[in-house]
Parts: structure tokens; sequence; C-alpha cells
């Protein structure tokens, strides 16, 4: 686990960064760090309570963003929970077979994604244990490293033109 106290901190390619990158390494990229941090917590925190239930990642995403708004257009759910049109296609044809969700076409090929009273059930079932076991690693870093975590995520989800509709892990 990462330490908590905050006089640790190692020095860090990025203290003195000039506007070329020189000495960047490609495991110091934001990119690289980012997506390999993720990669391991999903790994770490995510998958034990996914595959608890029976889920898997896309469907876990789904389902929570789902829940949360009640029913959602396609197209609407693609962006809410950050996945490509076809993986959200196989996902929910998974999960409407599991009936977790209902799909109703509409007018013009639109289609609305709805929650049924079983994926509602599930997902209260997962979301204790998700909050629990996402509490217990935030939980690891310092109030200090918490606030500057989120606050610098933040930012840069925001710079990158993301409207903060992603989906909870």
């Amino acid at each position: 686990m990462p330490p908590t106290d905050d006089s640790t901190q190692q020095a860090s390619p990025w203290d003195d960064l000039d506007e070329d990158g020189r000495g960047l390494l490609v495991n110091d990229f934001l990119t690289t760090l980012v997506v390999t941090t993720g990669n391991a917590l999903r790994r770490t925190v995510t998958l034990q309570y996914t595959g608890e239930f029976g889920l898997t990642m896309p469907e876990w995403r789904v389902l929570s963003v789902l829940a949360e708004a009640r029913e959602l257009p396609f197209a609407e759910l693609t962006v809410r929970s950050a996945t490509d049109k076809g993986q959200l296609s196989r996902t929910l044809r998974a999960m409407q077979e599991r009936g977790l969700l209902d799909m109703r076409s509409e007018a013009a090929k639109k289609v609305t994604c709805v929650v049924t009273k079983a994926g509602l059930a599930l997902y209260r079932q997962v979301m204790p244990v998700a909050r629990k076991r996402q509490a217990a690693f935030i939980r690891q870093l310092s109030p200090v490293e918490r606030r500057a975590l989120f606050g610098a995520l933040h930012k840069l989800r925001d710079l990158c033109g993301a409207d903060g509709e992603e989906a909870s892990e």
C-alpha cells in the first residue's frame, strides 16, 4: 500500500519539466501513468467486487450509469459509460438476456435503455461493496494527497473537454 506520510514524497521527473518534455521516458508520460494506474486499480479493486456479483467490467459500468439515471437513450449511455458503440451493444444484449435491463425502440432507430427491478436490485447489492472497496484504497492516501489527486484528475478531465458523466467503478 502507498505510504500515507507526506514527507516520503520522492522527486518527480515532472518537477522541472520544460515545454519540450526533455528527459521524460514513456513510463513518465501522463497518459501512460494514468492508464497503467487505472488498469492496476481495476484489477486490484474493481474486479474483486464485480466478480463476486457475476458482472463483467462493461456490465458494471453500464449498470451503475443506468441505475442512477433509470433510463437513457443509447447515444447518451454510450457517452456516460465511456463505452464504444459496439462494446455497448454486446453488453446491453447480455444484460437484457439476464433481465437487468430492457431496451425500448422508439422513433427512427432511437433506442432507450431502461434498468429493470432486477437490475436495480443487483446495483443496490453491489454499490455498498463497491463504495467500501474504493474507500479502502482512497483512504491509503493522506487527506492532502486525496485532495490533490481528486483536484488534479478533475482538472485534467476538464482540460480534455470531458463532461463529467463517467461511470462508477
